[in-house]
Order: C-alpha cells, then sequence, then structure tokens
C-alpha cells in the first residue's frame, strides 16, 4: 500500500465497512467502529490493534509497523506506506475489520484471520 487511497480501497473491499471521519480525519469505519485512519503522521496510516499483537507487529517489523507517543497506549499502530509486504499489511488491517465488526458481520468473512 502506498498511499491512503490505497488503504482506504482495500479497507472498503471488506464486509459492511463505510468512508467515514474519525476524531475529523478519513477512516474507514465496520458498523459504525473506525479500524482504519489516516493517522497523525504524515507517510503512515493508522490501525486498530490489540497491544499484544501491536508489539509483536512493531518487533517484528519496526520499518513498517510503528508508533509515536501519541499511540503508546492506544490499541493500534501506525503503518508506513510503501511497505516491503503488503500481503502482511493486508491481514493486519483484515484483522482489524475482524475485531471491529459485530459478531454477524464477522460471520461473513468467517475466523478472525
Amino acid at each position: 500500500m502506498d498511499s491512503w487511497d490505497d488503504a482506504a480501497a482495500f479497507a472498503l473491499t471488506l464486509p459492511a465497512t463505510a468512508l467515514s471521519t474519525s476524531y475529523r480525519q478519513p477512516a474507514i469505519k465496520v458498523d459504525g467502529k473506525a479500524f482504519v485512519s489516516t493517522g497523525r503522521e504524515p507517510g503512515s496510516f493508522h490501525v486498530r490493534s490489540p497491544h499484544d499483537e501491536k508489539a509483536v507487529l512493531m518487533e517484528t517489523d519496526p520499518a513498517t509497523f510503528w508508533q509515536t507517543a501519541h499511540y503508546a497506549n492506544w490499541p493500534g499502530l501506525l503503518i508506513r506506506f510503501g511497505n516491503a509486504d503488503p500481503d502482511r499489511v493486508r491481514l493486519v488491517v483484515t484483522r482489524a475489520w475482524w475485531d471491529a465488526a459485530k459478531p454477524a458481520t464477522r460471520r461473513e468473512l468467517g475466523a478472525r484471520p
């Protein structure tokens, strides 16, 4: 994913998603909950992520997954555009979707990826 447009386009392929805003910034929501947004840092976008997964992602690929102090206590992290592993990024975005979706919506995709 090389831009916000790429990230948003992928996120919008997931069931029950809609283009919206979160904290006055562009975001993609599922069932009314934001799971991907433009974030606050140029060259990156924000995605929801449980703290334990967030720690693993940042440890295993800090060139792609990172945070600022603003996101340190939040269940989410930043993803740099133009990263080397777009399939992994799509998986992280899909997991964020699954975590934010209602159970009935989750069934459209199946078990958590």
